[in-house]
C-alpha cells in the first residue's frame, strides 16, 4: 500500500468523512463508531477519527505477509524492515525527520515507528537473542504537526 504524506492513502485521506471511508472498505472490524476504528485491509488500517467524523489520522500496521503487501513510500517499503534502515534510506533520498521516543517523524507527513511487538529475529534468522534492532511496525500518515504539536 503506498502512503502519500500528510494525506494518507488511497482508502483512507485525512479530512474524508467516515461515511466515505465505508463506502471504499466497509464498516470496521473493530470500534464502530468511536474516535477508532480497525479496519480488515491487507495491511491493516486503523483510522482515527476527529469529532466531527473526518479522519485526522490514518495508521498503516505491518502485514507480515511480504514486500507487495507492506507500506511503501516512493520507492522505500517502510514497514516489516529495520527501522534504522528505512530511516536511512529515507533520508537518502532527502527526505528529513525527527526522532521521537519510538520511531521518526518526517517533515513530509508521516511518521515510522516500532513498539517492539517485533524483534530482530523476525527478519534476521541469524540475529541473536539480544539484538535491540526496531523492526517498523506501523506508519502514521498526518501534516508534521501533527505528531510535534501535543
Amino acid at each position: 500500500m503506498e502512503i502519500t504524506p500528510g494525506l494518507g492513502t488511497d482508502l483512507a485521506k485525512i479530512g474524508d468523512r467516515r461515511s466515505q471511508v465505508e463506502e471504499r472498505i466497509g464498516p470496521p472490524h473493530h470500534g464502530p463508531g468511536g474516535r477508532r476504528a480497525v479496519y480488515t485491509t491487507s495491511p491493516m488500517l486503523v483510522i482515527t477519527y476527529a469529532a466531527d467524523e473526518t479522519v485526522e489520522l490514518v495508521e498503516i500496521r505491518y502485514s507480515g505477509e511480504g514486500a507487495d503487501t507492506e507500506v511503501h513510500f516512493d520507492g522505500v517499503q517502510l514497514t516489516h524492515r529495520f527501522l534504522d534502515d528505512v530511516v536511512a534510506d529515507l533520508h537518502a533520498l532527502g527526505y528529513t525527520s525527527t526522532p521521537s521516543d519510538i520511531g521518526h517523524d518526517f517533515h513530509a507527513g508521516f511518521s515510522v515507528w516500532s513498539m517492539h511487538s517485533l524483534w530482530a529475529g523476525d527478519l534476521d534468522p541469524e540475529a541473536a537473542e539480544d539484538d535491540e534492532r526496531a523492526v517498523s511496525e506501523t506508519v502514521s500518515v498526518a501534516p508534521y504537526a501533527y505528531f510535534t504539536e501535543g
